[in-house]
């Protein structure tokens, strides 16, 4: 899903969304990793996965049953 739309996900499923919000968690995870040693190369990523992360989240819970307000 790299540097997905807003548009793209929406389209996906919840168990889809889940599986992506798992990868970039994940990918996450390793950026933070990354910075701590000092081998981050693209620091820009960081932001990027970070707001893709919000976005998939923003989605599940639009998504979700409860949400219907």
């Amino acid at each position: 899903m790299a540097d997905a739309d807003i548009k793209s996900v929406r389209e996906m499923d919840s168990a889809r969304l889940k599986e992506e919000l798992g990868k970039l968690k994940k990918e996450q995870f390793n950026l933070r990793f990354q910075q701590a040693t000092g081998q981050l190369e693209k620091v820009s990523r960081m932001r990027e996965v970070r707001r893709a992360i919000a976005r998939v989240q923003t989605v599940l819970r639009e998504k979700s049953p409860k949400a219907k307000v």
